[in-house]
């Protein structure tokens, strides 16, 4: 027998030692190059020669962006929190109550990952807005101004509680019932029992997805941008002074101080999810829990979490329905024209952005795979270091990184403005940690000795990572492809600062034809967006079967 002694050091090959080179140099030069070039300008003054504290002084002098700073947390803070508890109830009521809806959440816990990041804030000015179905025409208001703080935190809220409820259903379902059962068999009471019992091993998880909303709010640009008004947010202000021409140095500092703040809020999400031990207790359920089936418990939860399913279906239904009316809120007469128009106008950034998935795809499914296989089978410092490089992208605000781009690739000895290198390396950055922690995840339940067993053989680490490895990690490898494309397709705050009449995006389309007033043209694009990827994920589905992989184990969160 050959198989290595338990301890010992693995011993990295030259084939091992280039891919790992060649990948650490390229997440530098994407991921942490950028972010250097941002510190830098942050602290170089206007002369380009002297560096200073200026910028950051500056940044905070400027009273928009001391609006902005309070605004990202005002509003991140408050979404964050209703989210939440949202998604805690759609969690207790999921894993705990017997009821008809549970396939029904995880089907609107889908909707905000296949459509676009701002459909929310698109459906919530065609419900509520001047011209809005239930502002205007149900209760006859005029002027209804939905833009601003309160349709912002709507928006926010109804976009990422899905994610906050994907998140505690796992952590609910890992609860071990008999602990509560012995709490019931003592004769406490079922609200007794969910405060002192089921809440108290929860609550890190309950902390983690709350700080995971978080960061998504506070990086959050499509739904600012599209019904914050004048609520300016950091990403928003980012973006415009960014690509307004505003003082330099100030621009990086505030840019900086967004990266300071979901890197801190990020850490302590770490430190929380450590935790996640007290909450599973032996990490996983040793029965099934039975359902909570009295009637005074499971109505009122069953009429709140249907009342919120029917009003998010509805908004998501706004934008197919709006897309066949002539002009919303004026003419709502039926019509194809502006789907006639949205693909005379917007059919190069469909092809476009569907070519720039079908090239950041295989690149970052790959290449999570790969790292995953280095990181976990040639463990060392140098692949410790490509890990945490890798991870990066789930850190970094999509508008920051965009911009860190710009001001990186548009000089110097790597110019890649204009180029879709740029466009594909910002995805494969952003969506690449989601794939390599599915992939690790994935590795790490497989016994070694068959992969060491190939290699005793005389198969090199490419061959053995070709014919065993990725066959044996397939479920988690089909998982970062679809996840890969449908994020490349709805992408927006990122890319946005590589458009050019060269490279159009269905996003920033959608954004344009918004800022026009085309309403029924931004939501028939939108439901072309959304049929593209249904039909592309239809498509992913049928090719991953015939790999033998079972669809239910591809999960694109």
């Amino acid at each position: 027998m050959s198989r290595r002694k338990h301890g010992q050091k693995r011993v990295m090959d030259p084939i091992s030692i280039t891919f790992t080179l060649i990948i650490i140099l390229s997440l530098f030069v994407f991921n942490v190059l950028p972010l250097i070039k941002i510190l830098v300008e942050s602290f170089r003054d206007a002369d380009g020669t002297s560096f200073s504290l200026m910028g950051y002084v500056r940044a905070f002098q400027y009273k928009q962006n001391r609006e902005a700073i309070w605004h990202t947390l005002v509003s991140s803070t408050m979404a964050s929190l209703l989210a939440t508890l949202l998604g805690f109830i759609f969690a207790y009521c999921s894993c705990y109550l017997k009821m008809r809806l549970k396939k029904l959440f995880d089907f609107v816990a889908l909707l905000p990952i296949i459509s676009p990041p701002f459909a929310m804030s698109l459906s919530t000015i065609l419900l509520f807005g001047n011209k809005g179905l239930i502002s205007k025409t149900l209760l006859g208001i005029q002027n209804s101004n939905i833009y601003g703080f309160w349709g912002l935190l709507f928006a926010q809220t109804f976009s990422f509680f899905p994610m906050a409820y994907l998140a505690l259903k796992g952590v609910l379902a890992s609860i071990d019932p008999s602990i509560e059962e012995a709490a019931r068999d003592m004769g406490t009471s079922r609200w007794k029992t969910f405060t002192k019992v089921t809440l108290p091993l929860a609550l890190p998880g309950i902390g983690n997805a709350f700080l995971v909303v978080f960061i998504k709010c506070v990086a959050d640009f499509g739904n600012p941008n599209f019904i914050g008004g004048d609520y300016l947010t950091m990403a928003t202000q980012i973006y415009y002074q960014a690509t307004g021409g505003y003082e330099m140095q100030r621009c990086c500092a505030l840019a900086m101080l967004l990266l300071v703040m979901t890197l801190i809020i990020y850490l302590i999400s770490q430190m929380l999810l450590t935790k996640r031990t007290f909450v599973t207790i032996t990490g996983k359920a040793t029965r099934e829990r039975t359902p909570i089936t009295e009637k005074h418990i499971t109505i009122p939860l069953n009429v709140v979490c249907g009342a919120i399913t029917a009003l998010v279906l509805l908004m998501y239904f706004m934008i197919p329905y709006v897309s066949f009316t002539k002009v919303w809120g004026v003419n709502n007469t039926f019509t194809l024209d502006s789907y006639k128009y949205a693909w005379r106008v917007g059919d190069d950034a469909l092809k476009d952005t569907l070519k720039l998935a079908l090239i950041t795809t295989p690149v970052t499914g790959l290449l999570s795979m790969l790292m995953s296989f280095l990181i976990v089978r040639k463990k060392s410092k140098v692949t410790g270091l490509m890990n945490t490089l890798g991870m990066m992208g789930m850190i970094i605000p999509g508008t920051i990184l965009g911009f860190a781009y710009v001001l990186q690739f548009n000089s110097g000895l790597i110019v890649l403005t204009g180029s879709i290198i740029l466009m594909v390396a910002s995805c494969c950055s952003r969506y690449l940690p989601l794939g390599l922690s599915s992939g690790i995840t994935s590795l790490r339940q497989i016994d070694p000795s068959i992969e060491e067993s190939a290699a005793d053989l005389g198969a090199n680490s490419l061959k053995v990572f070709v014919k065993v490895t990725v066959p044996l990690i397939r479920s988690a490898f089909f998982g970062g492809l679809v996840y890969s494309f449908v994020r490349t397709m709805t992408s927006m705050s990122a890319l946005i600062f590589f458009v050019s009449p060269k490279h159009q995006l269905l996003t920033t389309t959608i954004m344009r034809f918004v800022a026009d007033g085309r309403y029924s043209a931004a939501c028939a694009m939108g439901t072309m967006m959304v049929v593209v990827v249904l039909i592309c994920i239809a498509g992913l589905y049928g090719i991953i079967g015939l790999f033998g992989v079972n669809r239910k184990e591809v999960k694109l969160l």
